[in-house]
This record gives structure tokens, sequence and C-alpha cells, in this order.
């Protein structure tokens, strides 16, 4: 896996991960790689510094912990899954728009679009997941998908 900073031609920037390189620049190519904020396809990679861990034998040892001199401490961090900025509000809000005012289809989600898109089922709001191969072959058949910025939130098992 390797994580990307981001950036479209809007200037918003946002990190995503991806299997490879190589799978970058395929999604890339095909047009699968779009702003997380804005939906823009015009995506490129930003200046970024990589994560490197020293060696162990320049690792220091643990000090004594400073009296604090801070006059007062900050706000105290809340759990991970609570939305810290307004990215992740707005995010967290789509999120919550999607689950309930659509159905999820599961890995059925590209059957499901295809069969709506051809009239053979009714059209009502979906979402799901889909084999990358099958995203490519709705978008280059018309249908009309977009990938969401999450993942979604239940599962059947």
């Amino acid at each position: 896996m390797i994580q990307y900073t981001l950036k479209c031609r809007q200037d918003h920037r946002f990190d995503s991960w991806f299997q490879s390189a190589e799978a970058y620049d395929k999604l890339k190519s095909a047009g699968m790689v779009s702003c997380a904020i804005c939906g823009d396809t015009g995506v490129e990679k930003a200046m970024m510094a990589p994560s490197v861990r020293p060696a162990r034998k320049a690792a220091t040892a643990p000090t004594e912990p400073q009296a604090n001199t801070d006059p007062a401490p900050g706000p105290t961090p809340g759990p991970l899954s609570t939305p810290s900025n307004d990215l992740e509000q707005a995010l967290a809000h789509m999120k919550k728009q999607v689950e309930e005012n659509s159905d999820y289809v599961g890995m059925n989600f590209a059957k499901e679009a295809r069969a709506m898109h051809d009239g053979d089922a009714p059209e009502r709001a979906i979402y799901g997941e889909a084999k990358l191969e099958d995203a490519k072959a709705l978008v280059e058949d018309g249908v009309p998908v977009t990938p969401l910025p999450f993942r979604p939130g239940r599962k059947t098992n």
C-alpha cells in the first residue's frame, strides 16, 4: 500500500491510499481518481514528505517528562470516530444522508445499477460495492455512477 497526498485544480488537498504506484497510475488514467472535496478529476500528486522511521540504534531512550509550562491544556481530543474538522463533519453528514436515503445493495451494486439504467428495474437511490472492472464497465457504458468517499457502514453476512 502507498499513500499519496493529492491536490485538484481548485487546490484542495487530501490523502488517499493505493495498492501500488502502478495502481494509482491506472486509476488516474481511467479517470477514477477524483477530489474528495469537489469531485474534480484533474488530480495530481502534491509535494509530500515521506514517513521514515529512524534506525533502532538512532532511537533515543525516553527522557524524564518536563513540567507543563502551558497555562492551560487544550481541549482533549474526542474518540477517533468523532469528526474533528469541517471536512470530516461534511463527510459524516454525506454518509448519513446516503445511508438514510438510499438502499444498500452490497456487492450487487453493478448488477442493480445496470438493471435500472436498462429499464429492467425501477429507479431508486442505491449504494454498494463493486469490483474495479465492473465499475469501469458501468462508466464506459454510460451508467451514471460515482465512487463514494467513504466505506459503507453496514454489511450483511
